[in-house]
């Protein structure tokens, strides 16, 4: 089976069931394969690393006013047709 792969996030229901918080841009009754990727202890919570990667120094170049080289605009929206 080949064919796109569509990126979404769900919760496992008490009945061991997956829901997902979105839809899938899927027409009609069609048949999946599905990967369910389970964070471990390890893994470190998104919003927290998104934290984290905010406050790193490393990044503080990123508020120069000369890194402000786009704006609003620049380019077009892409807006994806399924």
């Amino acid at each position: 089976m080949t064919g796109k792969a569509i990126e979404t996030t769900g919760t496992v229901n008490n009945d061991h069931q997956l829901v997902l918080d979105e839809p899938l841009p899927v027409a009609g009754l069609s048949r999946v394969r599905v990967i369910v990727l389970v964070p471990d202890d390890n893994d470190i919570d998104e919003q927290l690393w998104l934290k984290a990667a905010a406050a790193n120094p490393a990044f503080d170049f990123l508020r120069d006013p000369k890194e402000e080289i786009y704006s609003v605009a620049d380019g077009k929206p892409y807006r994806d047709q399924g």
